[in-house]
Order: C-alpha cells, then structure tokens, then sequence
C-alpha cells in the first residue's frame, strides 16, 4: 500500500504538521496548514489553505473525505476569512468546513456543511446532513439541524460525553493507523 499524501507549499507557506499528528493516505494539504499534535486526518481529505489560513488544534479529529478551504480576501472583507478549528473537535465523514471557526470541543456530523463566517461554540453541535448558512452561529452546548440548520435543542451532559468519548477514541484509533501503516513501509 502506498502512504500516498501529497503536502504542498503555496505562496511561500508550507504546511505545519506536528509530528504525533495522524494524516492518512489520500490526504492533501496545501499552503497555510497548521495541524496540532494528536490531532488526525483522515483518508482522502483535502485541506486547501491557498487563499487564507487553516488551523487545526490538538486532538482533532477530521474524518474521512472531509473538504476543509478558506474564504479569501474581498474588498468588503480584506481580511477573507480563515477556518479555526480548536481542540477536541469532532468532524464527520464528508463533512465540508469552509471559512468557519470551531471552538474547543464543537462537533460537525456526517456529511455536514458550514459556510463563510460560521462558528460553532464550545461543545455545539452541527448534526449529520445539516447546512449551516454564511454567518450563523450555533451556541455553547447547542444541537442544530436541517438544511438550512436551525436550532433544535440544547445538548445534555451525556451527550457531551460521548463526544469527548468519540476524541478520545479517534486518538487511540490513529496511532493504530499511524503504527499499522509504518508496518508496511518497513516490511
């Protein structure tokens, strides 16, 4: 099997990956990356910081197929916009994160999308298959849903737990991979 991942600087940037971060095969990075330790991305992800900048925290993790981009500058907002992702965040499979901040502990579900301007507090929750429209906020300990997402609930201490449950797990999981696939390239 090959550890096919491509890394490429852009405009003078060079990806920043800390080195007990898991990135699978598959993966692109590209230009104004920083990935913290423990933190995983998955198989086929492309994070693409070629307009902006993309941070990502400790312990994250980015599943499988997920599409992570920036918003550029415009004269309205010179600045452009660039994803901030925190600690601890949990993001589904496919999900697509685009000029959004995510505090420590938010959650984005399966196949879920945000758009320019987006934040997810602290221990929100986007769920599966949801739209978050440009701009909007999803509160501390908030679940919203649907397309676009509204909200539905707040979450309740259990749920906040199987969350911290599924980072953790995703951490363990990683180094699996990480050692699994350091087998190969030795054998």
């Amino acid at each position: 099997m090959s550890n096919d991942i491509t890394i490429i600087p852009l405009h003078g940037k060079t990806p920043r990956i800390h080195s007990s971060a898991f990135i699978a095969p598959g993966c692109r990075i590209i230009g104004d990356v920083e990935i913290g330790p423990d933190s995983s991305v998955w198989y086929n992800c492309v994070l693409r910081g070629d307009v902006n900048r993309i941070i990502i925290g400790a312990r994250t993790n980015v599943q499988d197929g997920t599409v992570i981009h920036c918003d550029s500058p415009k004269p309205k907002r010179p600045e452009g916009i660039a994803t901030i992702i925190g600690d601890d965040v949990l993001i589904g499979h496919l999900a697509m994160i685009h000029g959004t901040v995510l505090e420590d502990r938010a959650f984005v579900g399966l196949g879920a999308i945000t758009m320019d301007g987006c934040k997810i507090e602290s221990e929100g929750m986007l769920a599966a298959g949801a739209m978050l429209a440009p701009g909007k906020v999803i509160g501390a300990r908030q679940l919203w849903m649907g397309r676009p997402a509204t909200y539905a609930r707040d979450l309740n201490d259990a749920a906040l737990a199987d969350m911290q449950a599924g980072t953790q797990g995703y951490v363990v999981n990683a180094r699996h991979h990480k050692a699994a696939l350091l087998g190969q390239a030795e054998g």
